[in-house]
């Protein structure tokens, strides 16, 4: 079926084709099955208390019903508060940590039959993860980058961007490269990382998996403050400050935290500013109910870097810059011979963008709930919420070198062409989420399950431009940038309506070996209208659209030996074919494509925790694909295919001293998988991997802290990303880098510090990122082939925290 659809992000409008084809092969993958050890020994290294929202006590472990404590465990996909500040320490790998985002069952992490990772406001802190971009990429095999029409973009496991669902505390607002920001990691309590097809948990569009961040929360107890201020070589600053505990309301505890950043960049005239404010009460009723509520505040505005021109390295006064780009490329925008790319030396700080740009956002949550123990094993947890946002760019977002014939003093030969582009969100969405944890005993065997249902409304309106005007023609090393020009505008809309229902249980047939097994079923309504500057709607529109996937997870944890645990897992997703949900179109196809992931592994922790290590062997299929990563055209319906290793081990070998590292090594590619060449013949992306896709990405580092009287800790990371393509053409290649940061710090309690700064404990630190200087690309947006995203030179910075 041959058929002409309009594909945009962010509404960017391209006329393409589209051939469906039957031709789907299934790759064969066997998957490793265990039985149970004839030993009916316990497990040394559960936990016996699941750190999640408890109202008055620990919930049970699911071990046998004569060693299981008479209170309830809570198990829901919202946030959790822990009743009191953690007081043991985490494990070298933090599998500890529970993460609401990865399972309703309040399991940790290194009991789910999941790759799930969780990086703590520890680690932030200690790493100086500034942004979530820069936290996420702290996991194993995650790369990130901030391209500023879909900030925070996330790829893993050969996937990318909106086939990553991203969370904001357990919820869902959209397509993640329509509705991400960059933002402070200050307000954050953790980064929770669900690897792999996983709609069970967060339904439609999580092929690739999940990725939530969830702020911090209330605890009982004594009121702990926190204020920090960071300063860097490009004159960025970060600052923040935080309170919590309880009031003098019995029962009442809060939370509070407002963060404020102006981040330069390195390209000239770049910078974001960022204001983060979030806030939440409990108040326990009683011992066996508590109500929260919590609020949000959220607002960035800055001139964006939206990337520098690849130029031929053959042209003439061309001064080639080594080790970031190679390839041949045919510009998008210009059209011509293809021609060796290159970034140009002179380039590395320019900005293209028009001087009245716009790239702003502004964000509401308000958020409410209970926690009621019916009974000491029956727990109901409900949570309603309501997000508001206003998102607005207006720019000059693409940057083509112009390579045509030199002879035409028409062509414009050696300068950048650079379009115009405006598009403006108006979202709103409110829901509820309510889940039941049920714990029994089913003939001798602890059982745990958990129902969940939740409804949603999505309300989204898009003025975008109606008129593009001509590209217009600025100097490659010196650019008049100029201003915007005439705008005119029309409207889109689209109305989401989300119910669901999912079920989740975990079986313990030993106290080894455990059944884990949920489902999860929804109808998604859309309604679409798309309108002329007048306000009349377009041909074709409205329409609405009626999905009802199924999805779920099989799998088992076995721990055959102490503390070493094998896990194996099936599990599934759903997202839509093309483009995005927010974007549809009448004559696009609208079914959803079928992503299955099948998962093997093992995760192991020494009797002390001292040490921990894992490994995963993972294969996905996606199938039904017509947009990998959204690129240029909309193409013919094929499969994307993915099949890698990952492992990661750490270790504290003496007191003070802490080594980790982790490498990921994927395979990802298309089969069946063809385009319309303008010439109206057909190509083909088969055997093509997908944009942003590293075949290799390796972390480490290590740290100790000095036996001196006064505490300091140095400590270094290292950091490799091997080869990336910027487009499903795979004609340019993003070059491996690796870059190493270094710090050191000093922390000084009460007794070292003057009496009048009454705080307890400062901490002074002193940080170099890319210590080598070394240039590289960071990523490319497969929208804007004609260009990529540099990543940031050296820099300095030095920032003091308290806490009093």
């Amino acid at each position: 079926m041959l058929s002409v659809i309009n594909g945009r992000k962010r509404g960017r409008g391209l006329r393409v084709f589209i051939i469906t084809s039957s031709s789907l092969t299934l790759l064969p993958v066997a998957l490793l099955t265990a039985v149970p050890s004839a030993a009916e020994t316990a497990q040394p290294n559960e936990s016996t208390e699941l750190p999640r929202v408890v109202v008055t006590s620990p919930r049970p472990s699911g071990r046998s019903a004569a060693a299981r404590p008479k209170r309830a465990p809570v198990a829901s996909p919202q946030p959790s508060v822990p009743a009191t500040p953690p007081t043991t320490e985490k494990t070298p790998l933090n599998s500890d940590a529970v993460a609401d985002s990865a399972t309703l069952l309040g399991l940790p992490a290194r009991q789910v039959p999941a790759t799930v990772e969780v990086i703590d406001q520890e680690t932030i802190r200690d790493r100086g993860y500034r942004t979530v971009s820069d936290a996420i990429q702290g996991a194993v095999g995650v790369t990130a980058g901030d391209f500023p029409a879909e900030p925070s973009s996330f790829s893993m496991r050969g996937l990318s961007s909106s086939q990553i669902n991203t969370l904001y505390n357990g919820i869902k607002i959209g397509p993640q490269n329509m509705t991400s920001r960059v933002v402070d990691t200050f307000n954050l309590d953790r980064v929770e990382i669900l690897k792999g097809p996983a709609s069970l948990m967060s339904g439609e569009g999580a092929a690739g998996g999940a990725v939530n961040f969830v702020t911090k929360q209330p605890h009982t107890g004594q009121i702990v403050n926190e204020a920090f201020f960071a300063y860097d070589t490009f004159n960025a600053f970060r600052t923040g400050f935080g309170s919590g505990g309880s009031t003098n309301i019995k029962g009442l505890d809060y939370r509070f935290d407002i963060s404020r950043s102006s981040l330069n960049g390195f390209i000239d005239d770049v910078n974001i500013k960022t204001l983060d404010i979030s806030t939440q009460l409990n108040y326990r009723v009683n011992d066996s109910f508590k109500v929260w509520g919590a609020l949000e505040y959220k607002k960035d505005n800055g001139s964006a870097y939206w990337g520098t021109p690849l130029v031929a390295a053959n042209a003439t006064g061309i001064v080639p810059t080594s080790g970031i780009v190679s390839g041949s490329h045919i510009s998008f925008n210009n059209g011509g011979d293809p021609f060796p790319v290159t970034i140009d030396r002179r380039t590395l700080t320019t900005n293209y963008n028009v001087l009245d740009n716009i790239n702003r956002a502004e964000e509401l949550w308000l958020r409410g709930g209970f926690e009621w123990m019916i009974a000491p094993n029956l727990v109901l947890r409900s949570q309603s919420y309501f997000y508001d946002a206003d998102r607005e760019w207006k720019n000059a977002e693409n940057y083509a070198f112009n390579n045509n014939d030199p002879n035409d003093p028409k062509s414009n030969f050696g300068k950048v062409m650079r379009d115009r582009f405006y598009v403006a969100h108006d979202q709103r969405q409110f829901g509820n989420m309510t889940d039941l944890t049920w714990n029994t005993n089913i003939a001798g065997m602890d059982n745990r399950a958990v129902f969940a249902v939740g409804a949603s409304r999505l309300e989204f309106g898009r003025p975008g431009m109606a008129q593009f005007p001509d590209l217009d023609a600025v100097s490659l090393t010196n650019p008049d940038r100029g201003f915007f020009g005439t705008l005119v505008t029309r409207k889109q809309t689209a109305d989401i309506d989300n119910v669901y229902a999912t079920f989740e249980d975990r079986l313990k047939i030993t106290p080894t070996f455990a059944l884990i097994a949920g489902i999860r079923i929804e109808e998604i309504d859309l309604d679409r209208d798309s309108r002329d500057p007048n306000g009349v709607s377009l041909a074709h529109f409205p329409f609405s659209k009626t999905w009802r996937p199924a999805t779920g997870r099989l799998g088992y944890t076995w721990e055959f030996l102490p503390g070493l645990t094998w896990y194996s897992q099936v599990a599934t997703a759903a997202d839509v074919a093309a483009n995005n949900i927010f974007l549809l179109g009448f004559d696009q196809p609208l079914n959803l494509t079928r992503a299955r992931t099948i998962e093997t592994g093992l995760k192991q922790i020494s009797f002390d925790k001292r040490a921990e290590w894992s490994l995963s062997l993972f294969e996905i299929e996606r199938k039904n694909v017509y947009a990998a990563q959204g690129g240029q055209q909309l193409n013919i319906a094929g499969k994307q295919i993915s099949k890698g290793v990952e492992v990661a081990g750490a270790v504290r070998p003496l007191p003070g001293w802490t080594v980790f590292a982790n490498l990921a090594y994927v395979e990802a590619h298309y089969e069946d998988y063809g385009f319309i060449k303008k010439d109206n013949s057909i190509g083909s992306f088969s055997g093509n991997t997908p944009p942003n896709v590293p075949r290799l990405v390796v972390n480490a580092g290590t740290s100790y802290r000095l036996p001196t009287w006064v505490p300091i800790e140095v400590g270094a990371t290292v950091r490799h990303v091997g080869d990336r393509f910027a487009s499903d053409a795979n004609d340019v290649k993003l070059l491996a880098y690796t870059i190493a940061d270094a710090y050191a710090f000093v922390d000084l309690d009460r007794s070292l510090l003057p009496s009048a700064w009454n705080v307890d404990k400062t901490r002074v630190t002193f940080r170099v990122r890319n210590l080598t200087d070394t240039k590289y690309a960071a990523w490319a947006d497969p929208f804007y082939p004609d260009q990529i995203l540099l990543g940031a030179p050296r820099s300095f910075e030095v920032s003091t925290a308290f806490k009093f």
